[in-house]
């Protein structure tokens, strides 16, 4: 019995960090869950390439956020941790009250075991839309081989190149794309999620487009 309460206890303690929506900005009015960038081989990797000046993670300014907010570090640390190395027993899994909600504004997909945890997650609020941003789509396709796709979910597939549209790969519902100030591409992302809502529904449009910060 003593063991059972002390396992318990961390449990409770080991809760997902949900970050707050801010008051104003594109994700005004949507909490998200987040990992880290700094501490995430993929977002380094993808961060230091000498591949190609154009990738939009050298202009991330999710890593600049987590250096200029140290708590913001720690609960993207401990998401990171916590998410990426055990499943979540249902005690863990978050209440989202919320319509709608944000997987990852910041950090990336650590592994396939953080995958699962997120479509638990999904699967425990299926009164909430989730729209799910990533590039690893590898990981994607592992995941849903072993777990059917949520209908409350939106993938969404991040472009890695400025001004490049990828296709929209297997399972995914829609592609995001950055692109640079002088474009010729019809731009739908205005910067105002909540009032747009163009990612975080079922609807016609595939490919959304915005200016990069």
């Amino acid at each position: 019995m003593k063991h059972f309460k002390i396992n318990a206890v961390t449990e409770i303690l080991q809760q997902v960090h949900i970050t707050q929506a801010s008051k104003t900005g594109k994700l005004a009015g949507i909490n998200s869950i987040n990992t880290s960038t700094l501490d995430n081989e993929f977002c380094i990797g993808m961060m230091n390439s000498n591949d190609e000046k154009s990738i939009v993670c050298k202009k991330c300014y999710a890593g600049k956020l987590e250096k200029q907010y140290p708590s913001l570090h720690n609960a993207v640390l401990r998401n990171h941790i916590l998410l990426s190395t055990t499943r979540l027993t249902q005690r863990q899994l978050p209440v989202i009250n919320a319509s709608v909600f944000r997987i990852a504004s910041v950090g990336e997909i650590v592994n396939l075991t953080h995958a699962l945890n997120l479509i638990d997650i999904i699967n425990y609020n299926p009164d909430t839309l989730f729209a799910w941003w990533t590039k690893r789509d590898n990981i994607i396709r592992k995941l849903l081989k072993l777990v059917k796709k949520p209908a409350n979910l939106i993938l969404v597939f991040s472009s890695s190149i400025v001004d490049k549209i990828e296709n929209l790969p297997t399972h995914f519902d829609k592609v995001f794309t950055a692109h640079s100030k002088n474009t010729d591409t019809s731009i739908n992302c205005h910067g105002a999620c909540m009032n747009c809502k163009l990612c975080y529904s079922h609807n016609d449009t595939v490919f959304i487009n915005e200016i990069i910060k």
